[in-house]
Formats: structure tokens, C-alpha cells, sequence
């Protein structure tokens, strides 16, 4: 088959090969695995101990739209601490670019990434100027080709990059590929949580939730009692939220309490049928779209990777000359529930970047 797919929101799979580290060149393949193995090992001792650093800095790595405010939150919250600010650098190309250009004798012990994002399609922070969002794969894709500057005496073993986006901790193999990314002489420690981190809530400058997601079609809601339900079935150990209410609630009205907030996600297929041996197909239903991407593996792998299903998006197709284009669309609700102390009185636990509960680190 001749057909062209092309994918205008999702990379599509690179093949990758041994060259992993290309941008951290050294004399032999083994010593830099080696001098890797010790740092990752030896990381959590090193942190602990009274090392001389620069004050922390902080990247502020979007803005707000409409009636948004994460960004302003978290400029407010890191401004109140007396936190160097640094903004309008939205690539991970310029942010390394950045401490590279004001690097001193001093490294700095705390570097902090704030990026809005959603677990479910990695970052929204640029990988070069101009370039594709982070995911694992145009990440990996920009290491392999060394178009990523690399870190040089801003950071050390002992440095700590803790990028502030939701639920990046669980996705490892992103973790693994921004460890890679931070290439430098010494390797910092880069820091992420599973959790959701929230700046400026109600009762709480900062703290961390656990996320819950049920998803439904744009504009499609089968309303919130059946999506009560839905997630309800869906997480069976959590007993603590009244998951009807939570759905309800946009706010955290007193300290603990569950509230929800929303996000959307788009795909877009676009397949070239102008030199293709295939007849291009003529859909008069959703449920024919959702059966040819199910047959076209291309597509749906790339479904696949976001781990929602098919009939959670709503559809919709057109055809220009020999140009099949399908966008889809699904709306997650998210049900966030603060991480509050097990015991005594009723308080938020502190997002420490040394706990392993809280915090995965590569």
C-alpha cells in the first residue's frame, strides 16, 4: 500500500537505536554507563548532605488562556518565596540554553520546570524553539539527533530538576528520556510526582493530589450521575468520595475535600489517498470511523498510547481532493483528591521532593 499517513498531534514511532546518549559524547560507551549507575545510586545520599549551591530558580514555561490561572498561581507562589522567576522560555532548547548562558562557579542546588500538562499527552513544554511538544518520542527523536544543547556548569550530581506537571511521575519512560535530555558532566537528579501539584488552593499555597478520570465524547455527556457511576466501577478501592458530589463540586470548599476539573484531548488523522492503491472510504457513520482506525494500525497505535477508548471520542471526518481527514475528541473529567495527613488533625501533606511516595526521581 502507497498511502501517505500523516499526523499532525501525535509523532509517529522512531525507530531507536543504541545511540542513545548521542548527546553526551565520552571516550568510552562503558565508563558513561558506569559514571550514570553511581550517580543514579548514589543520588539520594548526596542529596541530604550541606552542599553550597545558588539560590533556586524557577522556569514559568506557558500562560494562562481565558479564565485559566495555573501559571499565575505558581508565579505567585514561587514570587512569595523570593524565587528567581525566569520567564518566556516555552522549549526545553531555551530553558537549557538559559542556565548554560548564566552558568557561575556555584551550581545551582534547585531548578524548577512548571509546565500545565496531562498525563495522557506528556508535556506542553517545547522540545526545540518552535518544535514539538515533549512525549517521549520527539524527545528522544531531538536526543538522537543532538539538536538539544547540553548542560554545562549550572548543574552537578547534586542538583535537583523538579518539573512541576501533572502526573508525570508515573510515566516512566518520559522521566528516563528528560534524564537523558539534562545530558551533563555530572548528571542532575530530575524529579517529577505521580500526583497533580496545585499552587494557591483555598487552604494551601501548594499541595499534591491523586488524580481519578473518567472520559466522555466532546459535547456528549451521558450526564454526571451515569459518569458517577462509571468511575465509581472504575477505581472500586477508593471508599473515601462520594464520587456524584465530587463531579459536581469545581472547588476544594474545605481541606481534604474531592472537586473536579476538566481537560480536553484532540487526535487528528490525515491520509493521502492520491497515490494509494486503496479506495478511499466513505463513512456515513462513527461507529464505521472507530472501526477503520481499529483496522488501520498506523492510527491505532496512536490511540493505543493515550489508553482511551475508542468510543469515548467523538468523531468527525471530511474529504478534500484526495485528502481523508479524521479529528477526534474526548473530555476527561479529572476528580482530584488532596493528599491530607493519615493522622491527628486534619492537614495537607507537604509536597517534599525527597519523598519517594510523593516523588519519583531518574
Amino acid at each position: 500500500m502507497n498511502t501517505v499517513f500523516k499526523k499532525s498531534v501525535f509523532a509517529s514511532a522512531i525507530i531507536i537505536t543504541a545511540s542513545f546518549f548521542t548527546a553526551c559524547n565520552s571516550s568510552s560507551e562503558n565508563q558513561q554507563k558506569e559514571e550514570i549507575a553511581i550517580v543514579e545510586n548514589n543520588s539520594e545520599n548526596i542529596i541530604g548532605k550541606n552542599i553550597v549551591t545558588r539560590e533556586p530558580v524557577v522556569f514559568i514555561t506557558g500562560y494562562d488562556k481565558v479564565e485559566e490561572t495555573y501559571y499565575n498561581n505558581a508565579r505567585a507562589y514561587f514570587k512569595e518565596r523570593r524565587v528567581e522567576v525566569v520567564e518566556d522560555q516555552y522549549s526545553l532548547e531555551e530553558v537549557i540554553n538559559w542556565l548554560n548562558n548564566n552558568a557561575i562557579d556555584l551550581p545551582y542546588g534547585e531548578i524548577h520546570i512548571v509546565n500545565k500538562s496531562n498525563p495522557f499527552k506528556g508535556l506542553t513544554l517545547e522540545t526545540i524553539v518552535k518544535g514539538e511538544p515533549i512525549t517521549a518520542e520527539t524527545l528522544r527523536k531531538n536526543i538522537t539527533k543532538g539538536t538539544l544543547p547540553t548542560l554545562k556548569e549550572s548543574v552537578n550530581a547534586n542538583s535537583k530538576i523538579i518539573i512541576h506537571a501533572n502526573g508525570l511521575g508515573e510515566n516512566k519512560e518520559l522521566m528516563r528520556t528528560l534524564k537523558d535530555a539534562f545530558c551533563a558532566v555530572e548528571l542532575p537528579n530530575v524529579i517529577a510526582s505521580p500526583y497533580y501539584s496545585i499552587f494557591n488552593g483555598e487552604f494551601s499555597k501548594h499541595y499534591l493530589a491523586k488524580p481519578f478520570y473518567v472520559f466522555y465524547p466532546t459535547a456528549h455527556s451521558p450526564g454526571k450521575m451515569d459518569l458517577s457511576k462509571e468511575i465509581a466501577k472504575k477505581y472500586p478501592e477508593e471508599k473515601d468520595i462520594d464520587w456524584f458530589d465530587a463531579l459536581n463540586n469545581d472547588e476544594e470548599r474545605y481541606v481534604g475535600e474531592a472537586y473536579t476539573t476538566q481537560f480536553t484531548i484532540p487526535v487528528k488523522f490525515e491520509l493521502d489517498y492520491h497515490n494509494s492503491d486503496n479506495e478511499m472510504p466513505n463513512f456515513e457513520l462513527q461507529e464505521e470511523v472507530m472501526d477503520f482506525i481499529e483496522q488501520k494500525e498506523e492510527l491505532y497505535s496512536e490511540i493505543k498510547k493515550l489508553n482511551i477508548p475508542l468510543e469515548k471520542f467523538r468523531w468527525n471526518w471530511s474529504v478534500k481532493n484526495s485528502t481523508l481527514t479524521i479529528k477526534g475528541k474526548t473530555t476527561g473529567l479529572i476528580v482530584l483528591k488532596p493528599l491530607i495527613k493519615p493522622y491527628g488533625e486534619l492537614e495537607y501533606i507537604q509536597p517534599d521532593t525527597n519523598n519517594k511516595r510523593l516523588y519519583a526521581m531518574k
